[in-house]
């Protein structure tokens, strides 16, 4: 089974206003407690970076990240994750370390 996505804008707006973050060279996470017992994951990456091809490399490597290591991420929360330009072209090992640190570091 995969892993349960926000899709709606106004779900991501609300994550963005009332969570919290934490943000590294390639990634900043947000979190905010939710009402269901799972967990909820986004993703957002901007034109920014690279073209569509690149953009949905990089979405596909982080929704793999999340689905292997989801213990990593507390149940009961949304998460979204917000690719900075700088992630273009980083390795699959670099951006699993960088965003299991920052889940760490929300708790």
């Amino acid at each position: 089974m995969g892993i349960v996505t926000i899709k709606k804008n106004p779900e991501f707006r609300h994550v963005f206003a009332r969570g919290r973050s934490r943000a590294s060279r390639y990634v900043v996470l947000y979190h905010l407690a939710s009402e269901e017992t799972g967990r909820r994951f986004g993703f957002v990456v901007s034109r920014k970076v690279g073209h569509a091809v690149e953009r949905n490399r990089l979405r596909r490597m982080l929704k793999e990240i999340t689905r292997l290591n989801e213990g990593a991420f507390k149940p009961g929360f949304d998460y979204v994750i917000v690719v900075r330009p700088a992630a273009f072209g980083v390795d699959y090992s670099r951006l699993e370390q960088s965003l299991l640190r920052l889940a760490r570091d929300l708790g």
